[in-house]
């Protein structure tokens, strides 16, 4: 069989898809950005028809890019943005709504209502998670009462739900497979990560009928294959993974106490805790890394909702750079003697302030402070970020969190800048690897496997291979400095107090 696998990586603004030959490396690529849609403040939808020909158009775009052809492909991975939730017609797969995405706060009056009934420890002690609107439960329950008929239409039957990737393989089966795996089910909000199971209870608070749901399979598992007339040739699709637990994956993060952070539009740090369910005393979220062969792997989770989505706010919004790679230039360029911060609470405060209220804030302008001041702050701002989260699961887990090097991915890690910046708040080293594309790569990885033309973990994990390291060089006394300002800022920020 072919060495060949595909990867499709639905992220939040873009959709791709990499061929990856036998010695997973990338031969054949395919890129194509969607539409963000903002009905109301706060609120933030995809259509789902975008997503899905976006995907179609990218994976004939690698494939040809390659030149292979669908029958050359051995296997199909999916990584997917998590938590983004569509409901669609059982009969045609027609979407009834936009898709909610994962950064939309709308359901914050739902969390705070459900809180204030008591509810937020049994969601948590059953899911890992918190009662947050960035998680998929409450989106669900949302559309439920607010498509017309949706409600009706659910209890009858004609209505299936799901998470992006559970709509991808809807599609791409030709509506034969309605499945999703572990890892996309643990952020719903009702999913037992404990006993692997939709949790009845949890369910019914937030008046979700089971039969919408998918069935839930291990991350490398046989998850369908795609219609004939899609691509010419039937591909079986054998892993699947939310876009955090399969950068997780592809960083060869196996064993227990690894850990890996991602910085796309939000930063996400995974630290692998083995069989062992963590519960978080600190805002963090206990979730599945992955499951293979029905063993469960878990992680805890730190949240970051803006990472590199300040950087488009520099050039975006406040035009001060052309290009994302612009900000390192000018961060250095700023004048050491300002400590000014950037507190990038734009849709809110996840992990660990997990505060939805709070809204971006900027400390300690003065008369000289200019674009170089405001790039280092939102760059800062994501590292500073980062130190939260680690002293975090430090906190929660110290006999295994002791991990010294942290491992990096995602698009703003090509800035040298930040990953100085990194390793100098962090104090501890920074690993970035040869192959950036590490989440299509994990997903890459449990189709290849699973199909038998990939090697097994050890093997795998054996060739992660190091670009560079970053050591810490920054003085004591001023990363101090620095952290103190930047908690005195969090804490202004903060809507209630911690």
């Amino acid at each position: 069989m072919s060495g060949f696998v595909l990867a499709i990586d639905q992220g939040t603004t873009s959709s791709r898809a990499i061929v990856f030959d036998d010695k997973m490396q990338a031969v054949g690529t395919g890129q194509q950005e969607f539409p963000q849609h903002y009905p109301a403040s706060g609120w933030v939808e995809h259509d789902p028809e975008d997503i899905w020909t976006s995907v179609v158009a990218t994976v004939k775009a690698a494939l040809a890019d390659a030149g292979l052809e669908a029958s050359d492909i051995a296997a199909i991975g999916i990584t997917n943005q998590r938590e983004t939730v569509v409901l669609w017609d059982r009969e045609t797969g027609k979407p009834v709504h936009n898709a909610i995405v994962w950064q939309d706060r709308r359901t914050a009056f739902l969390c705070e209502k459900l809180k204030g009934e008591g509810l937020e420890e049994t969601f948590t002690a059953r899911t890992g998670l918190l009662l947050d609107p960035y998680f998929s439960g409450t989106k669900f329950a949302w559309l439920l009462e607010n498509v017309d008929s949706a409600r009706q239409r659910a209890e009858r039957g004609e209505l299936l739900a799901g998470t992006i990737d559970t709509f991808l393989i809807w599609r791409l089966t030709g509506g034969r497979a309605h499945v999703t795996d572990a890892t996309n089910a643990s952020r719903t909000l009702l999913y037992d990560i404990g006993k692997n199971a939709w949790d009845d209870e949890l369910l019914s608070i937030l008046g979700v009928p089971r039969a919408l749901l998918p069935e839930v399979k291990d991350t490398a598992d046989d998850f369908g294959v795609t219609d004939k007339t899609l691509f010419g040739a039937e591909i079986p699709i054998l892993g699947v993974a939310g876009d955090q637990q399969a950068a997780t994956i592809g960083q060869a993060c196996f064993e227990p106490g690894m850990l890996k952070s991602t910085y796309g539009t939000g930063c996400f740090a995974v630290l692998n805790t083995g069989d062992t369910l963590v519960h978080s005393k600190n805002r963090l979220l206990s979730t599945i890394a992955y499951r293979l062969d029905g063993k469960t792997t878990y992680a805890l989770e730190g949240s970051i909702f803006v990472a590199g989505a300040a950087v488009q706010w520099l050039r975006d919004g406040l035009k001060v750079i052309e290009t994302a790679a612009d900000s390192g230039t000018l961060a250095d360029a700023a004048d050491p003697t300002q400590d000014v911060y950037l507190v990038p609470a734009f849709v809110g405060l996840g992990a660990p302030h997990w505060d939805a209220e709070a809204r971006g804030a900027i400390f300690g302008l003065t008369r000289n402070t200019g674009p170089a001041e405001f790039a280092r702050a939102a760059l800062e701002s994501v590292v500073f970020q980062t130190r939260d989260l680690l002293e975090a699961m430090r906190k929660d887990w110290p006999d295994g969190a002791e991990t010294k090097v942290l491992r990096v991915d995602g698009g703003m890690v090509a800035s040298d800048w930040t990953m100085q910046c990194l390793a100098d708040i962090l104090d501890a080293p920074v690993d970035r690897p040869t192959v950036l594309e590490t989440t299509a790569l994990g997903a890459a990885w449990l189709a290849g496997s699973r199909a038998g033309v990939w090697p097994g973990m050890d093997a795998f994990a054996e060739r992660w291979a190091l670009d560079r390291q970053f050591t810490p060089r920054m003085d004591e006394a001023v990363r101090e400095r620095k952290l103190k300002g930047w908690r005195d800022a969090v804490r202004r920020t903060l809507t209630r107090g911690e």
